[in-house]
């Protein structure tokens, strides 16, 4: 189990979309859109989980049709949010307590979609949480469940600090609209880089 722990944690504090899609919303707009995207990206990963639980996951592992189409999909995502990241002024965050709502509520179900659209974590779910199966210990498809929900669970110990501690580069953004226009393009740069590398990305198993 401390193997187990030692490797979600890694994996939590891994670079990737869903940590850059993260940490981006929090440096741009606040704590709370870091929050709604935390909150995205770990209802994504659950469907993950779930799939893996199902025995879903190993049919995108095997088919190359499967995997090509959601791997597609999940890079045309990205690239789609960085061009959007791009195109950004540097504007300030906003205030207004209503229109946050609205954007956070965006901001959760792209997160979600982040997470979703990327066949490779479902394929890494499915290949990692198989290696802590026992026989004899139960159901398999509860001890996949359970493995999933954890890393999920370790991930709410490691995930909301990083949250906090980049949402004190809001204030500093506000002030400077330039270093702000510039931290969205090399966000923008980022999702699209890893859209690309999603996109050329050979099938896995």
């Amino acid at each position: 189990m401390g193997y187990f722990f030692t490797a979600a944690i890694l994996l939590n504090l891994s670079p990737g979309p869903d940590m850059a899609f993260i940490l981006g919303q929090t440096a741009k707009r606040g704590v709370k859109s870091g929050f709604s995207a935390m909150f995205g990206i770990w209802v994504g990963a659950f469907v993950h989980v779930i799939f893996a639980a199902l025995g879903l996951s190993a049919i995108v592992a095997t088919s190359a049709i499967a995997f090509s189409i959601v791997k597609f999909i999940g890079a045309a995502y990205l690239v789609w949010l960085g061009i959007q990241a791009l195109r950004s002024r540097g504007e300030k965050i906003s205030l207004n307590t209503q229109a946050c709502k609205k954007d956070n509520k965006k901001i959760f179900k792209q997160g979600v979609l982040v997470a979703a659209l990327n066949p490779k974590v479902a394929v890494f779910f499915l290949a990692f949480l198989s290696q802590f199966v026992e026989i004899g210990a139960g159901s398999v498809s509860a001890q996949l469940f359970l493995h999933g929900s954890l890393i999920i669970v370790v991930a709410g110990f490691i995930e909301p600090p990083l949250v906090l501690i980049g949402a004190k580069l809001t204030g500093y953004l506000n002030r400077n609209r330039k270093v702000s226009r510039w931290m969205n393009r090399a966000l923008g740069a980022l999702l699209i880089g890893l859209g690309i590398k999603l996109s050329t990305s050979p099938p896995i198993g």
